[in-house]
């Protein structure tokens, strides 16, 4: 499973691009295992407003299936855990 992540905005206007490839990685399985627990290639995450918000644009391609959703990082608690899977990359890409 191939994971590219690009993040942009706040208030420093920081840009952070993260790419891993699970089948690569010691790890790989538990970051499958997260995006499976948040329903990836299903789910709608929340989308917070205001330009100060960083914003994640993420895709996972997994082979027969292929998507793309953008994630505010605002912290908030309907986004736990998609501030975990940001984490995540941020930690071992």
């Amino acid at each position: 499973m191939k994971i590219t992540a690009k993040a942009s905005g706040g208030f420093a206007g920081r840009t952070e691009c993260y790419e891993l490839d699970t089948t690569c990685r010691a790890d790989g399985k538990s970051v499958e295992d997260l995006l499976r627990k948040l329903d990836f290639f299903d789910a709608t995450p929340p989308c917070s407003i205001g330009a100060d918000i960083p914003r994640w644009e993420i895709t996972v391609d997994d082979g027969p299936r292929k998507r793309t959703l953008r994630v505010t990082e605002d912290h908030a608690a309907a986004a736990t855990e998609w501030q975990s899977l940001i984490e995540y990359l941020r930690r071992t890409a």
